[in-house]
């Protein structure tokens, strides 16, 4: 069985060497992440260069996502280092002070605006929710609160207001010259960190397009405003071609307690919108160091498999972690285990919704009849842009979708998208009806189907036309296919 759910994994000194690097491609990785809050435009380049190069060496289709900084929302740094805060002491932000020279007592803030962004009362955490305190004073330029939870607090740590509602600019000057770097080693995919509405996205596209990228845009969902307001992430999943459940400073905005429901309900809305999703931070964090994950760990994976997130994440596991390719093997066993389950072979996916588009219809048309019609192995989706099997791939089923593509754009493109293969093909170089046949025979010759199978096949009347999926037909291995 084919594995659907697709891995995202973060590149990092631990992936730096050629080995290390073709064993976690090998091992599964579909997408590789590039996460500009570290290293320089060169090394983010050179990456890249090696993950082309590796994947492929392996024969394989590796999309590339850059995922921005955003705003550093951060405290500035300590005299020592590190400090020890207790509960109930009096702590102090001071946007005045000396960058360098925190203490106990008070630090720096790189984010001066929180200034005019928190009042007294507002809950203030640090370091992913290791250290809370309560503002109970603010000036012009300073802010005092109390200790609520405490513990050791070291140089540069994040900063967040529980329940959100800090000001601060989703794309900062150096997210957009790292757009144009995006652009320059050619990314797949460009992830906007600290999104607050859709206008942040459209600045972003607008600000790819002038760069020469047509990547696909991925918001990251992390700021309590949208989690709370389903219309305003309605309208930032439409905005973009993918999410991504950033559950670190998500968490941290929202709490704990409400983090699993607010995951659950992002990733339906992105389903329910064609777009795709990924599920992202400390799925397993123990493997930083150790080669086995928690058994709370699995659940966590299994649990987001099963709620039909497109892709699963890791973060430090495969960047600076001493287990990389056993990290990505384990995550991979996960995600084949939880899609042994019945209810991932089955979907109700806008079963009482009528649709506008030909395309999205027969995409939905092409999946309900693959599931439910005895002897579908396989669906062949012919393609230009990737937008059918996108559509294809919001239905559960446990069915390979193979997208047929000239294009390596698309072809790396839809890497992301649950369910979905890819294979090089170019129509153009056949004549129309003997297209059917010759997808169907490189399937079989890649062992994927067998005579008497069938196999569903859409495609558009005018070869290599975008957005003209308006055909879906069904055939038999073996016979004469037309």
């Amino acid at each position: 069985m084919l594995r659907r759910t697709k891995i995202v994994a973060t590149l990092g000194p631990a992936t730096d060497s050629e080995e290390s690097l073709a064993g976690i491609i090998a091992a599964g990785v579909d997408v590789t992440r590039l996460n500009f809050s570290h290293g320089s435009a060169e090394e983010h380049m050179e990456r890249a260069r090696r993950v082309r190069a590796a994947a492929a060496a392996q024969g394989r289709f590796v999309a590339i996502l850059a995922d921005l900084q955003g705003p550093k929302l951060r405290i500035a740094r300590f005299t020592d280092n590190k400090v020890t805060l207790e509960r109930g002491q009096t702590f102090v932000l001071d946007a005045t002070m000396d960058k360098e020279a925190g203490t106990s007592e008070q630090v720096g803030i790189d984010y001066e605006q929180l200034i005019n962004d928190v009042s007294p009362g507002d809950i203030l955490v640090l370091d992913d929710g290791r250290i809370e305190m309560e503002v109970t004073a603010v000036d012009d330029h300073s802010i005092t609160s109390t200790v609520l939870i405490g513990g050791p607090l070291s140089n540069n740590k994040g900063l967040n207001k529980r329940g959100g509602g800090l000001s601060a600019d989703a794309l900062t000057e150096k997210d957009k010259q790292d757009i144009v770097t995006a652009a320059r080693l050619d990314a797949d995919y460009v992830a906007v960190s600290f999104v607050r509405t859709a206008e942040d996205m459209h600045v972003a596209r607008q600000l790819l397009k002038e760069a020469g990228s047509d990547a696909g845009l991925v918001a990251k969902i992390e700021r309590a405003e949208l989690a709370h307001d389903t219309n305003a992430l309605d309208a930032v999943i439409e905005a973009s071609d993918a999410v991504m459940v950033a559950r670190g400073d998500l968490a941290v905005e929202i709490g704990d307690a409400e983090l699993v429901a607010v995951q659950k309900h992002i990733i339906k809305r992105a389903r329910v919108l064609n777009r795709a999703v990924i599920t992202a931070t400390q799925m397993m964090e123990s493997m930083i160091t150790n080669p086995m994950p928690t058994r709370a760990e699995v659940s966590d994976v299994a649990n987001a498999v099963m709620d039909y997130t497109d892709a699963v994440m890791l973060s430090a596991e495969t960047a600076v972690g001493d287990y990389p390719k056993e990290a990505v093997e384990a995550m991979v066993r996960i995600c084949t285990g939880a899609e042994r389950h019945p209810s991932m072979h089955q979907s109700q996916h806008r079963i009482h919704e009528s649709m506008e588009k030909v395309d999205e219809a027969i995409a939905l048309s092409a999946m309900y009849a693959a599931n439910h019609l005895q002897g579908v192995s396989a669906i062949i989706c012919l393609t230009e842009t990737g937008s059918t099997p996108r559509l294809m791939s919001r239905i559960k089923s446990s069915l390979p979708i193979f997208a047929f593509s000239r294009h390596h754009s698309t072809q790396h493109r839809v890497a992301l998208f649950r369910g979905v293969q890819t294979v090089p093909f170019d129509s153009a170089n056949h004549a129309n009806e003997k297209v059917n046949a010759l997808a169907v025979d490189e399937l079989k010759s890649r062992g994927v189907v067998q005579d008497n199978d069938l196999v569903v096949i859409t495609k558009g009347d005018y070869v290599n036309a975008q957005g003209g999926t308006n055909s879906m037909k069904i055939v038999r291995v073996g016979s004469d296919i037309q």
